[in-house]
């Protein structure tokens, strides 16, 4: 065999290992739970944890998807989630969107026909996201650290099944939160939802606010936490 003929049989083997190669994710855990919030709360739901995330909020209470996790291929990542029985699935971090074949995840579960979520920070970039999906999308307030981060061209993105949520952790987020919502009419985009950092507000002073300012959100507490508290897993 030549030198060109073995060199071009050495391209051809390594394109077909390459593309024999599946599609995969970092996962942090797959986990068959009740949603604890958004628009399909109370709902059995299996939830998709990526792992990894360009954020660190002050109140984040999934640290422990920052690293590690482990490598799962696509094909194998449905049929766990096949394997519970559920209509709704939510796809959840860290940051799920960080890890970009996450758009390929959230477009077989909708061919597969489950009702699917994803819970972006807001970040990045949501306009090649599956329109079947539901993007539950946090605004980050000053409390949180990272409302620099907040990328407003994704409004423009949103569909009138998404939701926006807003993680209010005292006085001065709430404020900045009725005037985000003022400012830009995001009643009028699709759902808001504020809901208040476990610990740091009470819930009741939340929603007695929201009620004096008659503000057009959804209150929320997080079911799953009044349930399993922070345990992993739930």
């Amino acid at each position: 065999m030549s030198d060109k003929d073995a060199s071009v049989a050495s391209t051809t083997s390594a394109a077909m290992t390459v593309e024999a190669m599946p599609e995969r994710l970092r996962i942090t855990e797959i986990f068959h739970s009740i949603q604890g919030e958004a628009d399909a709360i109370g709902w059995r739901t299996v939830f998709i944890r990526l792992t990894g995330c360009p954020l660190r909020c002050v109140w984040c209470d999934t640290e422990y998807s920052f690293y590690g996790g482990n490598w799962r291929a696509i094909d194998d990542i449905l049929a766990e989630v096949a394997s519970h029985g559920v209509k709704y699935v939510c796809v959840t971090g860290g940051e799920p969107l960080a890890q970009k074949r996450c758009l390929i995840l959230l477009q077989r579960l909708c061919d597969a026909g489950y009702d699917v979520s994803l819970e972006t920070s807001g970040a990045l970039d949501v306009s090649p996201v599956d329109p079947r999906v539901r993007k539950v999308m946090d605004l980050k307030a000053p409390d949180s650290g990272e409302a620099k981060r907040n990328l407003w061209s994704n409004l423009d993105h949103l569909l009138p099944h998404d939701q926006i949520k807003i993680v209010i952790a005292s006085r001065a987020d709430y404020e900045w939160a009725r005037n985000a919502v003022a400012e830009h009419a995001l009643e009028q985009r699709c759902m808001v939802l504020f809901s208040p950092v476990h610990g740091a507000v009470q819930p009741r002073e939340l929603a007695e606010w929201i009620i004096e300012d008659k503000l057009p959100v959804r209150f929320q507490l997080q079911l799953h936490k009044l349930l399993w508290n922070d345990a992993a897993g739930h």
